[in-house]
């Protein structure tokens, strides 16, 4: 193959994408196809127990209530860790937070992040965010629950670039239920629980490149907060950016336009990848 990211004996040949909340692997299928015909090996491993079809989750959301971060980052650690060589990984939404937690284990070669979910410690929390989540936080019992957004929900939270119409159909095909729990205990209470907590990293720990990429129009993980989330990384001798682009939202990897992110996306990780020893492929 000739396309200048084709990957070389010494550079990462997979990609692991790590999808969010109120999403499966479905959400991934276009950039899949794209860096498939780019020569790499792309993998979209499901949360534990989300191997399932989207229908199939919302008829039965009780594997989603009971998830827990730590068996979701075990078991994507475990993906990665039996690849031939590291990879770059890329999470959007909470798979944002997951792609940090596993770049703190010490995996992955790069890794870029889209619109994501903090780690501990990110206390920005701007009213569009807290209107987003206020369908699962208006009522405590919905921590052991799943928790829908409703297609206006989501219209407002994920898709608010898009017409109603075209947002209803992306609900339609793709939303399903997120665990309450993980909306509650890390969107709400871990800034302010003593001792750290599930979605704790070492900020200052040296770890593979790290992009973040917000989207200018997104609701319910604004660009002030992927900033933040940035910016706490300074300690660190790792490298991490920031970039933005307009007018996106938080459906930013598959909204009109997501292949300039999907490529910047790949380019950027590809450019600062930590060198891959050609005798582990």
């Amino acid at each position: 193959m000739t396309d200048e990211t084709t990957p070389d004996a010494a550079a990462p040949d997979t990609i692991v994408l790590v999808h969010g909340l109120w999403m499966t692997p479905r959400s991934w299928e276009g950039w899949k196809e794209r860096f498939e015909q780019k020569g790499f090996t792309v993998l979209t491993p499901a949360y534990p127990g989300f191997e399932i079809e989207v229908e199939a989750l919302r008829e039965n959301p009780d594997v989603i209530a009971k998830l827990t971060v730590p068996e979701t980052v075990d078991h994507l650690a475990g993906v990665i860790e039996a690849l031939p060589r590291p990879p770059i990984i890329m999470g959007h939404s909470f798979g944002g937070t997951l792609t940090q937690l596993l770049l703190a284990r010490g995996l992955g070669a790069a890794a870029v992040v889209m619109d994501s979910a903090p780690t501990e410690g990110v206390r920005v929390t701007p009213l569009s965010q807290v209107k987003s989540l206020f369908p699962a936080l208006k009522n405590p019992a919905n921590r052991r629950k799943a928790v829908a957004f409703t297609p206006e929900e989501f219209h407002y939270a994920f898709a608010n670039t898009l017409s109603r119409e075209d947002s209803d159909a992306v609900w339609e095909k793709y939303a399903i239920a997120a665990p309450g729990e993980w909306i509650w205990a890390y969107g709400l209470i871990a800034n302010f629980k003593p001792g750290m907590q599930e979605t704790w990293v070492d900020y200052a720990k040296d770890r593979a490149p790290l992009l973040f990429i917000g989207g200018e129009k997104d609701h319910i993980m604004p660009p002030s907060v992927n900033r933040s989330n940035a910016k706490h990384y300074a300690k660190s001798p790792a490298i991490t950016e920031y970039v933005e682009f307009p007018g996106r939202s938080h459906w930013i990897c598959a909204e009109p336009g997501w292949e300039e992110v999907a490529d910047h996306a790949l380019d950027w990780a590809l450019a600062h990848a930590r060198p891959v020893a050609v005798g582990r492929a």
